[in-house]
């Protein structure tokens, strides 16, 4: 059993096959998806899935690039759901800003306060962040620790092996691993995986995005999760049943909600 914590399930690459993706994943022992809040566009067809799958359960909130999009009242409307278990994703993303250095910091000021925004609705609902972070590393951390989000902790989605955000463990900080371990280039990631508190492990796709060895090239899918975790496995020299039943105790601990599918076996 393992828990894919961020799957773009509402991503128009699934529109044709949705179903299908979701019960392959399930005979492959994804006993649970989340669908993190990217686009509000989505979030209507996020919420209409975990509502059709009992162990599907999605997140509200406005991705960095999507900032102009943000409405307090709508996702407002979606927190209020019991199947939408977290705020995000949310953060701060500096890989596209402009050249021009005025542009540059409005470009940061506007991601700061819709950052600030999201991490205070998290506190007010009491549910956790998922949290993305490119290029923007110290500025993330600040705020995170500025707006006192360890009252509702998160996960950092696609943790992208940055040393000064390994202390976040102590505010109540997930950290996200996706298929990018699996890559030839992880180098820095694989080396800083067994720095990471066990306990503060989770499993991640980020479907259809990021797709793992052997299967690079192609739409990733949350069946997929199972090769992440292997690798997870093999690199921090546990079995593969060990690792499945700490990153599902970890799902569970962080996203309350999952308790409704937990099983006795873990």
């Amino acid at each position: 059993m393992v828990i894919d914590t961020h799957c773009h399930l509402d991503d128009v690459s699934f529109r044709e096959d949705v179903d299908a993706v979701i019960t392959r994943a399930y005979e492959q022992g994804v006993r649970g998806i989340i669908i993190p809040g990217a686009d509000s566009d989505d979030l209507c067809y996020a919420q209409e899935l975990s509502h059709r799958y009992e162990h599907i359960f999605f997140a509200a909130g406005i991705h960095p690039y999507h900032h102009e999009q943000y409405d307090e009242k709508k996702l407002r409307s979606f927190l209020q759901d019991e199947k939408c278990i977290a705020v995000g994703e949310c953060g701060l993303d500096y890989f596209r800003l402009p050249e021009d250095a005025e542009e540059k910091h409005a470009e940061k000021q506007v991601q700061h306060e819709i950052f600030i925004k999201q991490i205070s609705l998290a506190k007010e609902f009491k549910k956790p962040l998922i949290v993305h972070i490119r290029d923007a590393n110290e500025d993330s951390k600040r705020l995170l620790l500025e707006g006192k989000a360890d009252e509702v902790g998160g996960v950092l989605h696609c943790y992208n092996a940055s040393k000064h955000l390994l202390n976040l463990a102590n505010s109540g900080f997930y950290f996200g691993i996706g298929g990018v371990l699996t890559f030839k280039n992880a180098k820095n990631l694989v080396e800083i995986l067994p720095l990471i508190p066990p306990e503060k492990l989770l499993l991640e796709t980020d479907a259809p995005y990021l797709t793992p060895m052997p299967h690079r090239g192609e739409r990733n899918e949350p069946a997929y999760t199972l090769l992440v975790a292997n690798k997870m496995a093999e690199l921090l020299n546990m079995s593969v049943t060990e690792l499945h039943n700490l990153t599902s105790k970890n799902a569970f601990t962080l996203f309350k909600a999952l308790e409704k599918i937990k099983l006795d076996t873990i």
